[in-house]
């Protein structure tokens, strides 16, 4: 049997764990999902392609500026396009090569005419086979016919206009049209038929002297790229973008995609962006969750949260994309406020930051979009507080929407081109999204808390009105317990105050944690009407102590029938925690001639369990505080605080704490304040004096004064027994429970 706890104990860390993987590992998931599937839910692309007719209109869903890189790169490769191609520097080399090459031609034909054995034909193959100029036999013939004066002539003129020609830039390109312009640079003095023999020579030894550079043209061309800025497109909230019946262009789709409207093919590296950003954001969690492992003991509480935030980030990313004023008035601040209500204001807080990043996550105006929520979210839970009343919610609207306008006003009017009738809509927008967020927040809390069993600070105040209808039950049937009940509220109450445990979820607990006894009031002795016959005198130990304990499984039914939440359930459970009907089990060893081994003690042993919160424990000590100084009546305030000092004491040794996080000073503390509120509450108080025995004193000696208490006014004399008050009820030797 030992065995077989201890393996049911050791292997609940293992499943405790392996559900926390799976639930980071899935939520990782969800969050991502919802960062990439809205994507795929926006206008199909399918017939959006560049080429294509529209078959409708769209227009702009909002005011938006964005770079073109389309439009960019088209107006860069027009200026590249301008740009001349580019020649390198005349080359004077190339010239005097060429005029060394004419000497040599023309000393060639200088030693052919003067050739006296070779014939006239012969001499004129001779030219003709010149290999750097292309003599035709007319030219040749014509410069072996010239006398030698005016082959000097033309020799020179040769020379001088090949110099002159080539001092300027000739291009490979413009090489026949540099050929063409070369009898316009040969002397006007010399005959029609020098000029052609000149003419023949210069241009057969032209060549190009200048060469295009494709180095120079490309740095050239790519100088005019980057001299380009980027062009940047607006568009007109209603503008349309796309008219029906046009051929769609490549601008036409990118303008598309900058607004969110059309759906691209998902890259790798969006999807590793998006998992790296959601990994961080992972992560933030995961360590806060380490340093605070108290939110992992509530594994579905810590569910609810991951459901709830993928939800709101799906819905977010769902309609966000594509809108101008819809991300400002998405209420995402409502799941802050939602878990300040739950769990608290830290629980909102780090919960809301990873929310918030998410969900801004590569939307247009992200930053501002940011810094929007996450201002407005966090001045919202704080001024929401405890949210005990529901006016809180008002006020924390009120905040979120003034806070959303400062952020906007601070983003948008340093704009140059701000639009202030935009501003002024976006700021009317921040104020519908905190009266939304604030109502949602209200109307999902109240529908979770009933679902799952949650406790919030307006339920709580909501069932610890004197009209509800189980305390009206208990206060019909056992008036006794609902005025017991309220004196632990108020104890219990205070000194939860001192510790900084949850005094609100206290006091209601400590309203309903005796129910139970409303089934069978006259059980117990606050109920029972004096000068009555005790019923547990006429019981034995073990039926009495079973009638006294039934109270919490009682209470615990009728918690049930009322719907009570399940934290007010802890409260009737745990008060007595699994401790003994030590008044019955006392009995029970005196009827067995005083041998305990014959008493079984788990028959005056309450179901438990042991309180688990420090709340609970609270309760435990308050009831058994109250009941112990009802008994005992200490008549100061050090007596007082040894009997409550007795009660922690035994709670203690018997184990009874030990499943909560109470410390030595938190105990000090709480019978501190024990102290306190039942010192008010058990004060001495005045007996006045009736007139008639005043009148009848008078009439008759002074008596001898006795020993007592004589109060201020000196009017009257108290007796040590009337100075315990009247207040105190008389008890007999039963278990108060």
């Amino acid at each position: 049997m030992t065995e077989n706890k201890k393996s049911s104990h050791s292997h609940r860390p293992i499943k405790k764990t392996t559900y926390i993987l799976l639930l980071v590992f899935i939520s990782m998931g969800l969050v991502l999902a919802s960062i990439i599937a809205p994507s795929y839910l926006q206008i199909p692309s399918a017939e959006l392609h560049a080429g294509n007719v529209a078959s409708q209109d769209i227009l702009a869903p909002y005011s938006f500026t964005y770079t073109s890189e389309i439009r960019t790169e088209q107006q860069r490769e027009t200026a590249a396009r301008a740009v001349l191609p580019i020649y390198t520097q005349t080359d004077t080399s190339i010239a005097r090569q060429q005029l060394e090459r004419l000497r040599a031609a023309l000393a060639y034909i200088n030693s052919v005419r003067a050739d006296e054995f070779a014939s006239l034909e012969q001499k004129i193959l001779d030219l003709t086979a010149l290999e750097d100029i292309h003599l035709n036999q007319d030219i040749a013939q014509s410069i072996l016919t010239l006398s030698e004066s005016r082959w000097q002539t033309v020799q020179q003129e040769a020379i001088t206009v090949l110099e002159t020609v080539m001092r300027n830039t000739i291009r490979e390109d413009r090489l026949e049209e540099e050929r063409r312009r070369v009898p316009a640079s040969i002397s006007l003095a010399l005959p029609e038929e020098l000029v052609v023999i000149v003419s023949e020579l210069v241009v057969g030894f032209m060549a190009p002297n200048s060469f295009y550079s494709d180095n120079l043209t490309e740095a050239a061309r790519q100088q005019a790229r980057e001299s380009i800025a980027p062009i940047s497109h607006s568009y007109v909230a209603g503008e349309t973008i796309i008219q029906r019946g046009r051929v769609i262009t490549n601008v036409d789709l990118e303008a598309l995609e900058e607004f969110g409207l059309i759906q691209t093919q998902a890259r790798w590296q969006d999807l590793v962006s998006a998992a790296s950003m959601v990994f961080l954001m992972t992560v933030f969690v995961v360590l806060y969750l380490h340093r605070r492992p108290v939110l992992i003991n509530d594994l579905r509480g810590l569910t609810l949260i991951v459901v709830v935030f993928a939800l709101f980030l799906f819905l977010g990313r769902l309609i966000a994309p594509g809108q101008e004023y819809f991300p400002y008035l998405f209420p995402l601040t409502a799941f802050s406020l939602l878990l300040t209500t739950l769990y608290g204001i830290r629980v909102a807080l780090i919960f809301s930051f990873p929310l918030i990043i998410l969900f801004s996550y590569n939307l247009p105006n992200s930053l501002v979009i940011s810094l929007y929520f996450l201002i407005s979210s966090y001045i919202g839970v704080l001024t929401l507080g405890q949210a005990r009343r529901l006016a809180s919610f008002f006020w924390a609207g009120a905040a979120i929407g003034i806070s959303g306008s400062i952020v906007i006003i601070a983003f948008h009017l340093p704009d140059p081109n701000a639009d202030w009738i935009r501003i002024l809509i976006l700021i009317g927008v921040a104020h519908i999204n905190g009266v939304a967020s604030a109502g949602l927040a209200v109307l999902v809390q109240f529908l979770l808390a009933q679902f799952l069993g949650l406790t919030t600070a307006l339920q709580l105040i909501d069932i610890s009105r004197p009209d509800h209808p189980l305390l009206q039950y208990i206060l019909h049937n056992a008036p006794g317990t609902y005025q017991h009940s309220l004196q632990v509220a108020n104890l219990a109450e205070r000194a939860a105050d001192q510790i900084g445990a949850d005094s609100l979820l206290t006091r209601v607990g400590a309203l309903y944690h005796d129910a139970g006894k409303a089934l069978n009031p006259f059980y117990f002795i606050e109920n029972q009407v004096p000068d009555t016959i005790n019923p547990h005198d006429q019981l034995d130990p073990e039926t009495s102590s079973s009638a006294i304990i039934r109270h919490v499984t009682d209470g615990l039914v009728l918690a049930r029938k009322y719907r009570m939440p399940n934290r007010i359930m802890d409260f009737i459970s745990e008060h007595h925690g699994t401790m003994i009907t030590h008044y019955q089990y006392v009995k029970a060893v005196e009827a067995a001639d005083g041998n305990d081994q014959l008493v079984d003690e788990d028959h005056f042993r309450y179901p438990g369990p042991k309180p688990r919160s420090r709340e609970t424990a609270i309760l435990m000590l308050a009831d058994g505080a109250e009941a112990s100084v009802r008994a005992k009546r200490p008549t100061d305030e050090e007596s007082l605080h040894l009997v409550v000092k007795d009660v922690i004491d035994q709670r203690i040794a018997s184990g009874q704490l030990a499943d909560t996080d109470l410390t030595l000073m938190d105990l000090n503390k709480i019978a501190n304040s024990f102290t306190r509120t039942l010192r008010g509450m058990y004060h001495p108080r005045i007996e006045y004096p009736k007139l008639e025995a005043v009148l009848d004193r008078s009439k008759s000696p002074p008596p001898q004064q006795p020993q007592g208490m004589i109060d201020n006014n000196q009017d009257a004399l108290i007796t040590p027994e009337q100075a315990v008050g009247t207040t105190s009820v008389e008890t007999k030797p039963v278990n108060r429970s």
